[in-house]
């Protein structure tokens, strides 16, 4: 599949991720999408007269084509969503981006992934708060997200490094920048323990409307969402209602009603939208996570005998990351009423678990 046309498809003028996915899903290749005929075009649904005009004449091959030597002058690795290698978790969220923008280490289909955000002016107690939760989790084996903002995004970060856990900070603007400045040093220690994603291109700033679109990619990578302290508006609320969207757990940290950065958790918490924890025993008690005492690697459990290849399919499948039942159906190539009898049956032979949201998942 041609690199320069998966970037292009991303650069057409007022054509989203959702339309690109119709096409997708439509024509099968991006170079298929760019070689269609304007009648072909309209045979999409939903795509409409408007966005096909803007297929049909943009130039966003050429763009793509400068893109792709910055690309591979930075080591800049390109995700795309039809391929292995895009994150499983992140590709059952119906508003996932085509393409993302990858530089670092860190598995994007990690077995544990938990996103931590919160305040951009985190008090003391918020950074005491997120330092203890990010140490506690050393033994458990997780990739720690965050946005890499200032306060709580930063701490997780910095945190993380500090006890060897990969961190990966999703970002609201190109590879070829970093915002805040101040924190460039960070990043360049998280390239060599996680990584840095986003799904805009290089030379894009920082723009304050990227960052809404930023907090999904934050909340559709990890298996739960942890709020740490936040007001009653901002990015850190808008992550959290976003992971409840896509069936992800949620958590927060109470704090004093008094505190305007603890408004935020506590009004989560106190509208059902989020779990209460007071740190990371409590999260990786409702997780069902078990400490990694010695250090070695997670061994497989034993499959037990007689097993379906239909039963082996859906296995295979899961031992990159946990997948929906959407996800599974088209991972595995299954009809989803089919599929449904052979989860149930793994379920009560002890190899996989139901998770909230029809998440399902090796034992």
């Amino acid at each position: 599949m041609s690199l320069i046309h998966q970037i292009a498809l991303t650069l057409i003028k007022n054509v989203g991720h959702v339309s690109a996915k119709c096409l997708l899903s439509h024509f099968g290749t991006p170079e298929a999408i760019f070689n269609a005929s304007e009648a072909q075009l309209m045979q999409v649904e939903r795509l409409g007269s408007f966005k096909a005009s803007e297929i049909l004449r943009t130039n966003a091959l050429n763009l793509a084509a400068g893109h792709l030597e910055l690309l591979e002058k930075h080591q800049i690795k390109v995700l795309f969503y039809t391929e292995e290698d895009y994150p499983q978790r992140l590709k059952d969220c119906n508003d996932a981006p085509v393409l993302l923008y990858y530089k670092g280490t860190a598995n994007l289909n990690h077995p544990r992934i938990v996103s931590i955000v919160g305040s951009r002016n985190a008090s003391p107690y918020g950074q005491m708060l997120c330092q203890q939760l990010v140490a506690s989790l050393q033994d458990y084996k997780v990739l720690v997200i965050s946005g890499l903002a200032h306060g709580i995004d930063v701490t997780a970060h910095r945190q993380s490094l500090l006890h060897q856990i990969p961190t990966v900070g999703v970002l609201g603007h190109g590879l070829d920048r970093i915002y805040p400045a101040i924190h460039r040093q960070t990043a360049a220690a998280m390239l060599k323990n996680g990584g840095l994603l986003t799904e805009f291109p290089l030379n894009t700033a920082a723009e304050k409307s990227n960052f809404p679109k930023r907090n999904r990619v934050i909340a559709g990578l990890a298996d739960v969402v942890v709020v740490v302290e936040a007001a009653i508006k901002g990015g850190a609320l808008i992550t959290a209602g976003i992971a409840d969207s896509y069936h992800r757990d949620v958590f927060a940290f109470p704090g004093r009603t008094t505190d305007e950065y603890s408004q935020g958790c506590n009004f989560l918490i106190k509208t059902n939208r989020a779990g209460l924890i007071n740190g990371a025993k409590d999260l990786v008690y409702y997780m069902g996570w078990e400490a990694d005492e010695d250090k070695s690697p997670l061994v497989e459990k034993p499959l037990p005998a007689g097993l379906s290849a239909i039963e082996m399919t859906v296995v295979q499948c899961l031992k990159a990351a946990p997948l929906s039942m959407d996800g599974l159906t088209l991972k595995a190539g299954i009809q989803q009423h089919k599929l449904a009898l052979h989860l149930l049956s793994l379920e009560m032979k002890g190899v996989i678990i139901s998770l909230p949201g029809k998440i399902y998942q090796l034992i």
